[in-house]
């Protein structure tokens, strides 16, 4: 499985982005789909994420701006960021574990799309 993120960008304060991770393979079973982000300096955070059974959960910092959504047909994720802000700015990664029955989980990493909040 490989893993393409899109849709980064610079945008103003206030602005919106749409981030899309397409995942060209065979995705089956019990898996989750992850964004997550790095700023300059700093750690990997994890930002948001979506189950095969529709489970969603976000970072407090995004909650309530963002929305992230999985079009299951087509393997692909979504990440709907509304009321940008500088603080977002970072490297996004996409995620994709899927759980091996018996197995432990495997995990397939995106390349980065670049978010640069600035006015």
């Amino acid at each position: 499985v490989q893993l393409q993120a899109s849709g980064g960008g610079l945008v103003q304060p206030g602005g919106s982005l749409r981030l899309s991770c397409v995942a060209y393979g065979t995705v089956y079973g019990i898996n989750t789909m992850y964004w997550y982000r790095q700023a300059p300096g700093k750690q990997r955070d994890l930002v948001a994420f979506m189950t095969s059974g529709g489970a969603v959960n976000y970072t407090d910092s995004v909650k309530g701006r963002s929305t992230i959504s999985r079009d299951f047909a087509k393997n692909t994720m979504s990440l709907q960021m509304n009321n940008l802000k500088p603080e977002d700015t970072a490297v996004y990664y996409c995620r994709l574990g899927v759980l091996i029955p018996g197995g432990p989980v495997e995990n397939y990493w995106g390349q980065g799309t670049q978010v640069t909040v600035s006015s």
